[in-house]
């Protein structure tokens, strides 16, 4: 699978496409102004109704395409993706993200000395007009004690304070590097990510799962993009109700296949107190988010079957465990 060219890794760039037209432009944008320059671009196509395959297809004339017949998801058409890929490094990119020029390099540059990371994650920010401060979107992922993922940094202007290199819990899902050998040790059932996911959270629950088998994560802040995020964290509405039901449903297969039994001893009380919240939040306001808890009824079983074939192998130790949720 390995494709050396001068000693360069070969990197693998998956891009999931659903009607993205209108984001696409600068994607390509950013990949066509890539420093590095031993990549492959694979683009799955989720049946879009636009002409996202005519803008692939006249700009990235080497691309590989593969079109689905319906929107399968974005779990769905990545593992398409890593599955047809040649090279060393995976990079999925959201169609809404725009690579600075030295995006790929730097990240592979830290992977090349880091074999114990098996992802990167660079530094995110909010599209901003000419002059305007520069805020952040994401560095890395992490996540509280009642298990409430944050993007690190969102939100905040950039002054600086996030310039220091340093390992992460994970990466987000918006442009992150996978080393492959990483990727093919946590894939579970040949799936990289969970299917059952469709979409959200699916970078959350493979960042949890890659830790609990002995992989790291490093921010770097010299890999900057900007990434024009569809639906901002903590703000619901502008979210398709279909969507809602599905980021609910996904946060409790995450810990369902991933929480550790001390971690869960320590902090119970926490994720139980926050979850009556989030009950609450939807018997009051958001009633049609009522149908995530017989959709995670349905999967009860399937996720069993996952954390049993993580927990088999699981490599961290408990008080590393602890340690990743603050």
């Amino acid at each position: 699978m390995s494709d050396r060219t001068g000693g360069l890794p070969l990197v693998s760039v998956g891009i999931a496409t659903w009607n993205s037209e209108e984001h696409l432009h600068g994607c390509v944008d950013g990949l066509t102004s890539q420093t590095y320059a031993h990549v492959e671009i694979i683009v799955v196509d989720n049946a879009s109704a636009d002409k996202s395959v005519d803008l692939i297809r006249d700009r990235l004339t080497d691309s590989r395409i593969i079109r689905n017949d319906r929107n399968e998801g974005y779990c769905i058409a990545q593992n398409q993706a890593i599955r047809e890929s040649r090279g060393d490094y995976y990079l999925p990119i959201n169609p809404d993200v725009r690579l600075m020029p030295a995006f790929i390099e730097e990240l592979v540059r830290v992977l090349e000395v880091r074999p114990e990371c098996g992802s990167a994650s660079g530094k995110f920010w909010r599209p901003s007009a000419e002059g305007e401060a520069r805020v952040l979107d994401a560095t890395g992922l992490f996540i509280d004690r009642r298990r409430r993922q944050y993007l690190r940094a969102h939100g905040q202007e950039d002054r600086g304070q996030y310039e220091q290199a340093q390992e992460v819990f994970g990466a987000d899902g918006a442009a992150p590097l996978y080393r492959r050998s990483a990727l093919d040790d946590v894939q579970v059932f040949d799936q990289y990510f969970d299917e059952s996911y469709f979409g959200y959270q699916e970078d959350v629950d493979l960042a949890w799962r890659s830790r609990l088998l002995g992989w790291k994560c490093w921010y770097e802040p010299l890999a900057v993009a900007v990434h024009a995020r569809s639906f901002k964290p903590g703000v619901r509405r502008p979210m398709p109700r279909h969507l809602r039901r599905i980021a609910v449903r996904n946060r409790y297969l995450t810990i369902l296949k991933n929480e550790g039994l001390e971690c869960w001893r320590r902090d119970w009380w926490r994720i139980l107190l926050y979850d009556v919240g989030i009950l609450g939040y939807i018997l009051l306001r958001e009633q049609t988010s009522l149908g995530a808890y017989p959709m995670l009824w349905r999967l009860r079983l399937k996720a069993m079957e996952w954390r049993r074939e993580v927990w088999g192998r699981v490599r961290a130790r408990p008080d590393t465990r602890l340690s990743w949720f603050g």
